[in-house]
């Protein structure tokens, strides 16, 4: 018997270690993972998976109350606030999470409870848009502030002069009241999602991992220019805070901000019971893959804002209110083909061609396989059963394979060495899993190289659009970049069918293409739109090379040599200039009156293998001016902080590169210290 028991104290113990150590792992996770949504808007995981973990933790900390602190991820809300764009402004009322319920059992108690607390509650269900929490302030019916929520509790970004020009946003109420103070969700359609990315991607930058991502990302930085480009929208769904005017329940509230012009949650239903909350998540649940925008699930909240006051909150959350997380739906299908397709960039995406299956109220037969990788990943096959879910319960993907049910005979699926388009060789780049097409000319590759070539760090071109690129290429005018500067030649023609606009529309494009003539070789080698060949790159190349001509016949040992020219990208650099096609191109181009070569600038090698990079804002210079002066004296010029810079030159609201330069140990110098170090 003592033997017994000791072995059960024993395994008591070792299980509270087991929970300790699992409690302490998950901490540092959840951590990382809020750290990834809500400060870098560039989650990892699912909501799904981190709901999952959320709830372990909360499991722990029940069975073993002593291991709460007050910095446990259960103890506070959201991320912390950062000065992306702009000062930081103090929360008046604050901006808390909700309790998340993952059943209808869980739903149902929590309805239960309220009708025991509460004198014949009335319910309120309504969508739980997935984006980014902000609070508007209007005094005298006026916006004054627009604050994100940053910690939650005490403090928030200020991103006002954003917030004022998204579509949703009412810069005045139509009547002027004392003070009002509401807090929406700011999001993205899906349609202004796959927009914002196409740009992205023919930019040559990088795309968003999903919508409520990409608003969090706009709202927060600094040019409301892109903010109002990327077409954002907003959804109000709760009064903070309200003066002059008697307002008793959430219901009414909403109707009145109707009136004042505002849009609020759609469609929200008023509910007597647990029959009617269930069948009102239900029905959103069913509805919400015809949104046309991303929910995550559903808020079941108290109508009145006197019982709301009468139950009051926790530190984190309401005990007024939950919101429902819908479970992930899989289901089993045939994989009956993979279709191979080139974007615009020249990378080859497969895409899962499988029997329809209906998930979350829609029927879908396609789901993207990413790459290579992926496939080989998974080990999908030709014929396999794939299972497939809906992630954010809108985009079909393929989760894994049953091997079980994998038909005999089956092969690797490989997605080849030719181009399904063109019939030009693949390559894939160093360090990408990525495979592109190798053909600068195939269709699908011409809108991009064109965009490329006609964009701000190459030929800058003003006012060619995508519009006119993809209009002039439909039409038939441009087959290659060189084509750009024959369109003078067919100016009537493009004013007779009206293929740009009206007169003055088409001569400004017209004179914005000849002027982009003046532009040194550098601008042209970068606009070419060579792989791994940036500004940068572009810079270095030409500096050592000075003609286009020696950099065409340049060896691989001389390429090599350069800055910023690697293994591999000498390589590319090699196979571009043996191509006949790219050749031709170039030598039209220079028969049209591009410059190709280089005047030498530099003065001095003085900031030879010195990196800078330069930020806030200089008492004489402007950062161009700036780095023009460094180039001119043998240095370079980067856009971000790392280990490799050399000096960080800054002026006034230095911002995040200052405090990253300090925690590198990276010197900083101010306009005065730099204009001495090239004087000297």
């Amino acid at each position: 018997m003592s033997l017994f028991c000791y072995n059960k104290k024993d395994f008591k113990g070792e299980k509270m270690m087991d929970d300790l150590k699992r409690y302490e792992e998950l901490v540092k996770t959840i951590e990382y993972h809020n750290d990834r949504y809500y400060n870098q808007d560039d989650p990892e995981i699912s909501d799904y998976e981190y709901d999952m973990m959320m709830k372990e933790l909360k499991k722990l900390e029940k069975d073993h109350p002593e291991y709460v602190t007050p910095s446990s991820p259960t103890q506070h809300v959201g991320g912390s606030a950062k000065r992306e764009a702009g000062v930081l402004v103090r929360h008046r009322v604050p901006m808390l999470s909700l309790q998340d319920v993952f059943s209808k059992e869980e739903v149902q108690e929590f309805v239960e409870s309220m009708q025991e607390t509460l004198v014949d509650p009335v319910f309120v269900v309504e969508y739980k848009i997935d984006g980014l929490s902000m609070a508007l302030r209007y005094e005298n019916g006026l916006l004054t502030t627009a604050i994100t929520r940053g910690d939650g509790i005490i403090q928030g970004e200020d991103v006002t002069v954003n917030a004022k020009v998204i579509k949703d946003v009412k810069n005045k109420l139509k009547e002027p009241i004392e003070y009002l103070e509401v807090r929406g969700e700011v999001y993205m359609t899906n349609e202004a999602f796959d927009k914002v990315n196409e740009i992205q991607e023919l930019n040559n930058k990088k795309t968003f991992a999903n919508p409520r991502n990409c608003a969090a990302g706009t709202l927060r930085q600094l040019d409301s220019r892109i903010t109002k480009q990327r077409n954002l929208s907003m959804f109000i769904f709760n009064i903070q805070d309200i003066r002059g005017k008697e307002i008793t329940s959430h219901s009414q509230g909403y109707e009145y901000l109707k009136k004042q012009g505002m849009k609020v949650i759609d469609n929200y239903q008023i509910c007597h019971s647990f029959e009617e909350v269930w069948k009102a998540i239900e029905m959103i649940g069913e509805s919400r893959d015809q949104l046309g925008y991303d929910i995550d699930g559903a808020v079941v909240k108290i109508d009145s804002y006197a019982q709301r006051q009468q139950l009051g909150q926790t530190a984190k959350v309401p005990r007024w209110a939950v919101a429902y997380k819908y479970p992930p739906e899989e289901k089993e299908t045939k994989l009956l083909d993979i279709e191979l397709s080139v974007g615009r960039t020249g990378r080859i995406t497969p895409t899962a061609i499988f029997e329809p299956v209906r998930l979350c109220g829609t029927t879908v037969s396609r789901a993207t396989l990413h790459n290579q990788d992926f496939i080989d990943s998974l080990d999908i096959r030709l014929g396999d059963t794939i299972i497939v879910y809906k992630s954010g319960e809108i985009i079909p993907k393929v989760k894994g394979v049953n091997k079980d049910k994998r038909p005999a005979g089956s092969v690797p699926y490989q997605i080849g060495n030719t181009c399904p388009v063109c019939g030009a060789p693949t390559y894939q780049e160093e360090g990408t899993v990525d495979i592109k097409c190798s053909n600068p000319t195939c269709p699908s590759k011409l809108v991009r190289n064109v965009v490329n070539f006609v964009g701000r760090d190459a030929m800058d071109i003003k006012g060619f659009g995508l519009s006119y690129v993809e209009t002039l290429i439909d039409q038939g005018y441009i087959h290659d970049v060189s084509d750009i500067y024959i369109l003078k030649d067919k100016r009537q023609e493009l004013l007779d069918k009206k293929v740009i606009g009206l007169v003055k529309s088409t001569d400004n494009l017209l004179n914005a293409i000849e002027k982009s003539k003046e532009n040194d070789a550098t601008k042209v080698l970068t606009a070419l739109g060579i792989s791994n060949i940036g500004k940068s790159a572009a810079k270095s190349l030409m500096k050592k090379f000075k003609t286009m001509d020696q950099l065409m016949n340049a060896s691989y040992e001389q390429l090599i040599e350069v800055n910023d020219i690697g293994d591999t990208s000498a390589q590319i650099l090699i196979d571009y200039f043996k191509d006949e096609k790219n050749k031709e191109i170039i030598h039209k181009l220079e028969h049209y009156g591009l410059k190709m070569e280089i005047e030498d600038t530099q003065s001095s090698s003085i900031l030879e293998n010195m990196t800078f990079v330069v930020t806030g804002t200089l008492p004489t210079l402007s950062r161009k001016e700036a780095a023009t002066l460094i180039e001119n004296n043998g240095g370079k010029v980067s856009g971000s902080v790392s280990k490799k810079t050399t000096y960080l030159l800054a002026g006034e609201n230095a911002g995040s590169k200052l405090t990253k330069a300090q925690s590198l140990n990276i010197p900083v110098l101010t306009e005065e210290m730099f204009m001495e170090m090239i004087k000297s």
